[in-house]
């Protein structure tokens, strides 16, 4: 019997991009020193965030970004360079956006973009063949030494390791394997055992002096569940919402007792300061976040993670960057579609966005070092580092092939700059099998510094864009072929 199919035109699969047009455009020649990409979308909650986070995977730097959602569509405009100030002219690059924010059906040299997403991974591949163990808790110094040298006792490999502290508080997310068979761990039993000694470890920080913010802080540890692809975007985004759900926002109660120096800033040479304000558009029931402050390379992703993890919905927003200052401007409203209503509620969003951008933020002396990888050496080297009277605040913690690879930031036990003579001394101990790389980030590194707080409003450089300006002119709909000034 002869059966019979219905004729689809080939062409027809294409229609919808050939009548609307492609749902992502990257252009190289409307602007002479970036990449503009557009993103044309069904909106739907944490899409922005979505986006941001396919960008920041690859470390492109955000210049300028606008953002709207009417009517049930997103459309976003990014202006990028890739992390050596360049436009993107990498076609593995290109057809991996494309591929990575999903609108393009078929992408050709497909195996070179997968290729090219391993090589920016690095071993996110080799990551998820492991454990994944994160921690929260009240931090103090020494502690990310004592969960080494715990895990260590445990016969625990630590393939990878991250580390936020601030605000007295600590996250931290570590990859670990068998230290005999370097496979996952996954017997209950055992895994109980290391959560149980973790939180212990943990808990041990609480003391009956403590504030009750503090002891409202949980320690907790546990099995983290992070899919096939883990990238470490997704381990930032879960670092933040651990230090947001351990209360980072507060400040420790021997620090809120003695208000900051007025002289204390960002590091911009003409001392400003961070600054975040929140104010009502009553006409169009919108609540409109401001943030000036210095700028650096993640910033967009750290302040837009915070407010979809506060389940607040970005409806606008616009992203500008001049002579080292970044502004932003978001207009949201809670899940439930209204605005900000209270002025606690206000100052909690505040206080989360402020230590969402300071949190990343290491001033003081960053320390590198690389040797041979094997089983305890995180334990050892950080027992050098105590021992010396050296406290990690931060910590990136990675494996590449036979060598371990760790990256620290250093203040002393009171929380003080480090002296250049204790870093020698540290070197002298570890220099026969380690080598040694030194920064001092207190000079104003833009890809490290953050800002201070300020209660006065922001005072906006010329060349700011701002949203709040538009709609402020009752202009009642944002064209979605705007074009951005400067």
């Amino acid at each position: 019997m002869m059966v019979c199919w219905p004729y689809f035109d080939p062409e027809f699969d294409n229609l919808p991009e050939r009548i609307y047009g492609p749902p992502v455009c990257i252009d190289n020649d409307s602007m002479e020193e970036c990449t503009v990409i557009k993103v044309d979308s069904v909106n739907k909650q944490g899409i922005l965030l979505e986006v941001v986070q396919v960008l920041t995977n690859i470390n492109l730097i955000i210049l300028k970004s606008y953002i709207s959602s009417d009517a049930g569509w997103f459309m976003d405009v990014f202006h990028v360079k890739d992390e050596h100030g360049d436009k993107i002219r990498d076609q593995n690059v290109i057809n991996y956006i494309l591929q990575a924010i999903g609108t393009v059906r078929e992408i050709e040299n497909t195996v070179k973009a997968m290729a090219y997403r391993n090589d920016v991974f690095n071993n996110s591949d080799q990551l998820s063949e492991h454990t994944a163990i994160e921690m929260k808790g009240t931090d103090r110094p020494g502690l990310f030494s004592e969960i080494s040298a715990a895990l260590a006792d445990l016969h625990c490999n630590i393939v990878e390791a991250h580390a936020w502290s601030h605000n007295a508080r600590l996250a931290c997310v570590a990859y670990i394997s068998d230290q005999s068979t370097d496979t996952p761990i996954d017997d209950p039993h055992r895994l109980a055992t290391i959560e149980g000694h973790l939180t212990t470890l943990l808990r041990a920080t609480t003391t009956p002096t403590q504030s009750e913010s503090e002891i409202a802080s949980p320690q907790e540890v546990k099995t983290a569940e992070f899919g096939e692809g883990t990238n470490m975007t997704d381990v930032e985004r879960r670092l933040h919402q651990l230090m947001l759900s351990a209360g980072d926002f507060h400040r420790p109660e021997f620090e809120a007792m003695t208000p900051p120096p007025s002289s204390r800033s960002d590091g911009d040479e003409e001392g400003r300061k961070m600054v975040v304000t929140i104010e009502n558009c009553h006409e169009k029931w919108y609540s409109i976040v401001s943030i000036e402050c210095k700028d650096r390379p993640r910033l967009m992703f750290d302040t837009v993670c915070t407010l979809t993890d506060m389940q607040y919905v970005i409806f606008h927003a616009s992203i500008s960057s001049r002579d080292g200052r970044s502004l932003q401007e978001y207009f949201i409203r809670h899940v439930d579609g209204y605005a900000l209503s209270s002025e606690s509620e206000k100052e909690k969003v505040i206080k989360c966005l402020e230590a969402a951008i300071e949190r990343r933020v290491c001033e003081g002396v960053r320390l590198e070092l690389s040797a041979e990888n094997r089983v305890g050496l995180l334990s050892d080297i950080t027992r050098v580092l105590r021992e010396n009277g050296l406290s990690v605040v931060r910590a990136d913690v990675k494996t590449q092939g036979e060598k371990a690879v760790n990256a620290f930031y250093l203040k002393d036990i009171l929380g003080n700059e480090v002296d250049t003579d204790v870093v020698e001394s540290v070197k002298k101990e570890m220099d026969d099998v380690i080598d040694f790389e030194v920064k001092n980030d207190g000079g104003g590194s833009s890809s490290q510094q953050g800002g201070c707080l300020s209660s006065s409003p922001p005072q906006r450089s010329p060349g700011f864009f701002s949203l709040g300006d538009v709609l402020k002119s009752q202009i009642t709909r944002f064209s979605h072929n705007f074009i951005p000034t400067n």
